[in-house]
């Protein structure tokens, strides 16, 4: 890890007006929580129909005993790392305005973090897929699938977004609006392989905004728009990043 481009980042977080950050899977990654593509990644064992919302509906059961497996089982006692808590930390002293995440885990909140936006949505809340009812996910007892509404018995299906569903309205409006104040964007563990989150730091960069960027090798971000690469897990770079800022 290269300390200078630490340094170089602490001075350009503590000149910014309006820094956001911008979260994928290497950021969670040290929490125990698996990527989905890449070395270690989820499809490497698990077949993406599962996560088809076609699929979905036409055998519920069947998807929702892997996503229990794949998910619940492994979320539902996961920690934030010292990645999470830097970027909480940099939120309460006021280096930070919101993260932008393509997590579903709930870890930036569980961390401290009030301002997320989740783009593509969260495991700890399901939604009737008759009546659209919500429900966090403790009122669902999982041992039980698949579990059912208790207004309509519908069926209750993660808040997630499957494949051929769109990204949540609101969380894409506030991330998009967000990119366009942002005169720095913190881009941490993620490779842009997904539309339309990917265009989000493109949107920072266009409006002027400098892009640091922390990951464990280039991305696509890497050549094209970032300013400050820092090759690095996110828990080394962001705690080396939280004792400059005396956080």
């Amino acid at each position: 890890m290269d300390i200078d481009k630490i340094t170089e980042a602490v001075r350009l977080i503590r000149k910014s007006k309006y820094m956001i950050a911008f979260t994928g899977a290497g950021v969670s990654v040290e929490s125990g929580i698996p990527p989905f593509r890449g070395s270690g990644g989820l499809w490497n064992t698990t077949h993406p129909i599962f996560l088809e919302i076609e699929y979905f509906h036409k055998k519920p059961l069947q998807a929702w005993k892997k996503i229990k497996e794949i998910f619940y089982d492994k979320l539902v006692d996961a920690e934030p790392n010292i990645a999470h808590l830097v970027l909480a930390r940099m939120e309460k002293r006021g280096f930070l305005e919101s993260v932008i995440t393509q997590n579903i885990d709930h870890l930036h909140q569980k961390a401290g973090n009030k301002y997320v936006y989740e783009l593509h949505g969260t495991y700890r809340r399901l939604v009737c897929t008759e009546c659209n009812s919500e429900y966090d996910m403790s009122f669902a007892d999982l041992n039980f699938l698949p579990p059912t509404c208790y207004i309509c018995k519908g069926i209750l299906k993660p808040d997630i977004v499957f494949f051929n569903e769109p990204i949540p309205a609101f969380a894409k409006k506030r991330s998009f609006e967000e990119a366009e104040k942002a005169d720095l964007i913190l881009i941490i563990g993620t490779h842009a392989e997904v539309l339309p989150a990917a265009e989000i730091p493109k949107i920072a960069k266009n409006t002027g905004a400098k892009i640091i960027e922390i990951n464990i090798k280039p991305s696509y971000f890497t050549h094209s728009i970032t300013d400050i690469f820092i090759q690095a897990k996110a828990t080394e770079a962001m705690e080396e990043i939280g004792k400059q800022l005396y956080l």
